[in-house]
């Protein structure tokens, strides 16, 4: 499969995504449900540290990703969901995506605030699209 990133301006390099991502020939899709700060039975985990449950919600997607059959490399679209945007760029910006940009993980990216999601000590969900 072959990637082409669009990007008419550089701000957003700092931030680790692209505008677009122009996706060749692929034969697989995985689509992926939203991945949050959760231990194997669903029990929410690190209530109130935006950077560990960023940290735990994107090792549950890369856990779900290579059940799949791909890894993080394969991702091409990302959805952020937060209940604290503030909290989010400072937990992202304090390694909290850090895993991301070790596998040069760039997607095309959206971030959205939300009022809540599916338990209220959970500050952070990811949603994946993966293609090989």
């Amino acid at each position: 499969m072959e990637r082409r990133a669009i990007n008419p301006w550089t701000w957003q390099d700092a931030m680790g995504f692209v505008q677009a991502m122009e996706i060749g020939p692929a034969t697989r899709t995985l689509v992926c449900s939203g991945q949050t700060s959760v231990d194997a039975n669903g029990s929410p985990l690190h209530a109130g540290d935006m950077a560990a449950q960023l940290r735990q919600a994107v090792a549950n997607l890369e856990a779900v990703l290579v059940a799949g059959g791909f890894d993080l490399t394969d991702v091409v679209r990302l959805n952020y969901y937060t209940t604290d945007i503030d909290g989010f760029m400072q937990g992202a910006a304090g390694g909290g995506l850090m895993r991301l940009a070790e596998v040069n993980c760039r997607p095309a990216s959206t971030l959205l605030g939300v009022a809540r999601l599916f338990h209220p000590d959970l500050m952070v969900e990811i949603e994946a699209t993966a293609m090989k």
